[in-house]
């Protein structure tokens, strides 16, 4: 279903996969407009107005900041729909609360609509890399297919 939308990518542990994944399509500039790979604090706060509160608060893990890059890409690229990942993809990093495969995405859309995933991914770093990448643009096309629930 064609719906003429923009949309834009914010990424964190995939490190510009999602962008680049949607750019191996020959016309994606049609409707990609771009990505932010903000892999420190001070990137997600200073290019997507990600809190700095909430990042202490939280963590850069988190539904939160997953949801804070999301409408920051939503805003800094003027797109109709954006999506976010923020996870930690190994082999270090890991916490017992937050265990190495931890990933949040979110998408955000102009229309209002809002949907967030957590994952625990079991693979390494290349494949928990793919992983989130694969779940963020199919949260992506489940939307631009109408396959979502209203907001």
């Amino acid at each position: 279903m064609e719906r003429n939308l923009l949309c834009a990518t914010a990424e964190s542990c995939t490190g510009g996969l999602i962008g680049h994944l949607i750019t191996e399509n020959a016309g994606s500039s049609a409707y990609f407009a771009g990505a932010a790979v903000v892999y420190s604090y001070t990137a997600k706060e200073r290019l997507l107005a990600v809190d700095h509160e909430t990042l202490l608060r939280e963590g850069a893990v988190s539904a939160a900041v997953a949801q804070q890059m999301a409408q920051g890409a939503l805003r800094l690229f003027n797109v109709d729909v954006a999506v976010s990942v923020t996870g930690i993809a190994g082999p270090g990093g890991g916490l017992p609360h937050k265990p190495i495969g931890t990933t949040y995405l979110h998408l955000s859309a102009a229309d209002g609509y809002e949907q967030g995933a957590h994952y625990v991914w079991p693979g390494n770093r290349s494949q928990n890399k793919l992983l989130s990448a694969q779940a963020a643009l199919a949260m992506l096309l489940n939307y631009l297919e109408g396959r979502h629930q209203p907001s």
